[in-house]
């Protein structure tokens, strides 16, 4: 038997529940992973509230979370990249993370390097290859190029703050509280602003000389019309997130009079829907990594069967960095 979290109804963190279940045998085109730590991240809370229409549909208990790191037990037919005993991560659906024992997808997993502990794959893994995907997929941010990133405090944020600096971006971060600050300017922001306090897209405007050229925005509502003023002709509206509640609805010719902005709203399973995407992706998150340019965070970890715990944290939009569990 293994431990396992799962839902039976959508709600708050108080649905989250402990049972034991048989982890069966990995089948075709799948490994099963014995999990070393798995990561908590804000699309789990979503996913438990129910904000995400599919899940709707899938039959309960339901298990989240979308990213881990582990070893090997066994492996399915077909299955020739991987072995037992093999250290392995994932950042992908099917959800299902929240278990101690689990069988994946080989082709949605990557190998981790040796440099790369479980706790810091299940920290960096689902966060690092996001970054990549903005940074250097959705827009490739150019050297000297102003750029807005809200939330520059968490897990994504701190590791988008360091990629910003190694490649020479004016990065520009958003906070919520006064107490993240210096978190935010330890990640490598040159100037971090406190939302509900300073009139950040007056400065962002300021800084830039007209407006940045991108903006990173995971916030959704409470951001949206400071995100669309800070940005100058032809900027990138980078939508990846909506922790605040739903972005408002508006006109596109919004987009044309402020001077032919570019919006998407970003989900980097998207840019990683191909096995070669993927590892492409983790390819270059490692030798980020490994060159120095990135620090491979510090989670706080819980153990898996305080994971409505975690969800509070989480929730509570006090902490400032990653939070993993383990099993």
């Amino acid at each position: 038997m293994a431990l396992e979290i799962a839902i039976s109804r959508f709600g708050g963190p108080e649905v989250l529940e402990a049972r034991d279940v048989p982890p069966g045998a990995p089948g075709k085109g799948q490994i099963r992973i014995r999990h070393k730590a798995i990561g908590v991240n804000f699309t789990d809370v979503h996913g438990r509230r129910g904000d995400y229409a599919p899940l709707h549909a899938m039959p309960m208990p339901l298990v989240l979370g979308m990213e881990a790191a582990g070893v090997v037990e066994a492996v399915g037919e077909g299955v020739e990249r991987f072995r037992a005993g093999d250290r392995v991560a994932y950042a992908s659906a099917p959800i299902g993370a929240y278990r101690a024992v689990r069988n994946f997808p080989a082709e949605r997993c990557v190998a981790l390097p040796p440099g790369v502990s479980e706790r810091a794959a299940a920290a960096l893994l689902l966060k690092g290859l996001t970054v990549q995907t903005l940074l250097r997929r959705v827009f490739r941010v150019p050297s000297g190029a102003w750029v807005v990133f809200h939330s520059a405090a968490g897990g994504v944020g701190t590791l988008a703050g360091q990629w910003l600096r190694s490649i020479g971006a004016h990065a520009v971060g958003t906070v919520g509280a006064e107490s993240k600050v210096a978190a935010a300017r330890a990640a490598g922001y040159e100037e971090v602003l406190v939302r509900g306090r300073d009139d950040w897209s007056a400065r962002v405007r300021e800084l830039s000389g007209g407006g940045a050229a991108a903006v990173y925005d995971s916030v959704g509502r409470d951001t949206w019309q400071g995100s669309l003023a800070c940005l100058a002709p032809r900027g990138h509206f980078v939508c990846f997130g909506n922790s605040s509640g739903l972005a408002p609805s508006f006109q596109v010719n919004e987009l044309r009079d402020r001077g032919s902005l570019v919006l998407t709203w970003v989900r980097f399973s998207d840019y990683t829907a191909t096995a070669p995407e993927l590892q492409a992706a983790a390819k270059e998150l490692f030798e980020m990594l490994a060159s120095g340019a990135l620090r491979a965070p510090q989670p706080q970890c819980l153990p898996l069967e305080r994971a409505a715990e975690a969800h509070r944290l989480l929730e509570s939009g006090q902490t400032t960095g990653p939070l993993v569990l383990l099993p």
